[in-house]
């Protein structure tokens, strides 16, 4: 094989360019910090480094609709404490006002108050959160949800309860809606509830209401009738043909319970004779409509004996039904309290997760700058060792040793 000069000259012009070449990738790698900058360069950590950025890059949208539901939450949180704070100044008005000494101009003064807690429930019950929606909306967190009407208020939300990802196969809710928080109060004590008889003339007021024994209560509907002012008897309602016998019957003592299929019914006062008293069970209510009934007793109210018995039975409704909001308010807010613990521990984990894949991303992608260097300083000595060994056999012919 002839070996000529020139063929000479252009392998070697070949490897200064691949110096060269490699020179230049390293110093990319020195300025950009990292061990390759084309998958080309190394692809099997490239493989790796890209299924690694798409887990780092779903850890953190997950991480961030934590963060978004944590936000909703915090705010529903605050809102359901304030309503608590206010169902509580409701319930003391409700105790002035049924003390049996309070005048018609007080009752009134006293509505006025309710009014307002009214209104600023109405306030919560719309409240939004940092983008604008409505959080006691479901679905529908564009529209207010909650509008004040003559004997309540009506709800435009719906009953959705918008959810987010968190983690893989894990979701949470962001909130609760209106209608939940709101609205499907349970009435009387949550299992039955006592209505006295609309045109009872007596002056029979009801207290408190329970179940005593479970075992024997079947959840039936009763009316209690006195048949005098001192002796009632309970039938089961609706009435049936031929009659059928008393539930019970006895002799009635003005703060004595009465007594029947498990149930215990506190009355005080004197009933008169064909006065009613139905016990049924607890249906739902809203609390808008709670207020607004006690808003109304207080109006009407009078101080004569009948007017007395009619508020203290109108008030005594409305303590019943106020401290089953306030049950219903502590129930959504212990479970808005379970998510945001949920949400924080998650949060945490993701916190560790994504450290975990940055740093394997580090350890495939990042450059060992003292490795880096090290190579530089190599490869530039190559260089001009290279370069200097060409300009010496440039210069080398046969003729220069003829003379």
């Amino acid at each position: 094989m002839r070996v000529t000069q020139g063929s000479n000259q252009t392998q070697f012009i070949a490897a200064i360019d691949s110096l060269e070449s490699n020179i230049s990738q390293t110093q990319n790698q020195l300025s950009s910090g990292l061990a390759y900058t084309t998958p080309s360069q190394n692809p099997a950590a490239a493989g790796k480094v890209d299924n690694l950025d798409q887990a780092l890059s779903q850890s953190q949208q997950y991480s961030a609709n934590a963060n978004s539901a944590q936000s909703g939450l915090n705010t529903e949180d605050t809102a359901l404490t304030q309503v608590t704070d206010q169902l509580q100044s409701l319930r003391d008005l409700a105790l002035q006002a049924n003390s049996g000494t309070v005048s018609t101009q007080n009752l009134s003064a006293i509505a006025a108050q309710a009014q307002q807690i009214q209104s600023s429930l109405l306030g919560l019950a719309n409240t939004q959160d940092g983008n604008g929606n409505y959080i006691f909306a479901g679905y529908s967190s564009q529209a207010q949800p909650f509008s004040l009407t003559a004997t309540g208020a009506t709800y435009a939300g719906d009953n959705g309860q918008r959810q987010v990802q968190i983690a893989p196969g894990q979701t949470i809710p962001t909130g609760d809606n209106g209608n939940t928080v709101f609205n499907q109060i349970k009435t009387g004590n949550g299992t039955f509830v006592v209505t006295p008889g609309a045109v009872n003339t007596g002056t029979g007021v009801v207290g408190a209401s329970t179940v005593a024994n479970p075992a024997a209560y079947t959840g039936g509907s009763y009316s209690i009738s006195f048949t005098t002012p001192t002796t009632y008897s309970v039938s089961a309602t609706p009435a049936v043909i031929p009659p059928a016998a008393p539930v019970a019957s006895g002799t009635y003592t003005s703060g004595q319970a009465i007594s029947f299929s498990g149930i215990q019914v506190d009355l005080s006062g004197a009933p008169a004779a064909g006065d009613t008293f139905a016990v049924a069970p607890s249906g739902t209510q809203s609390l808008f409509t709670t207020v607004q009934n006690l808003v109304t007793a207080l109006q009407t109210g009078t101080t004569s004996p009948s007017g007395q018995a009619q508020l203290g039975n109108s008030v005594t409704a409305a303590l019943n039904n106020i401290d089953q909001a306030l049950a219903q308010t502590s129930t959504v807010q212990a479970a808005v309290g379970g998510r945001l613990n949920r949400l924080t521990t998650q949060l945490s984990l993701a916190t560790s997760q994504q450290a975990q894949l940055t740093q394997s991303i580090s350890s495939l992608q990042g450059l060992d700058y003292a490795a880096a260097l090290t190579s530089l300083d190599s490869q530039n000595t190559t260089l001009s060792a290279a370069m200097q060994a060409f300009t010496l056999t440039q210069g080398l012919t046969l003729f220069k040793y003829i003379s």
